[in-house]
């Protein structure tokens, strides 16, 4: 398992928190998800064989959050 921190910006609630969550989790190979919604810090652990870094980007894009880092 890896550790993925990423930026994400254009949360601005709990739903939001919860909505990142529910993307990311969804994805196959991802064990857990941490987010602050303060900091806009995302943490991803998860199997790089099973859920890509551009995997997780992309979901979390998807959502129509802005992913940096």
């Amino acid at each position: 398992m890896s550790t993925l921190n990423l930026i994400v910006s254009g949360m601005s609630c709990m739903g939001c928190v919860n909505s990142v969550k529910r993307l990311v989790s969804a994805l196959p190979g991802v064990a857990g998800v941490e987010v602050d919604l303060a900091s806009g810090r995302v943490e991803v652990l998860h199997d790089p064989a099973q859920a890509s870094v551009e995997l997780i980007r992309q979901t979390i894009a998807g959502g129509g959050y802005q992913v940096s880092g």
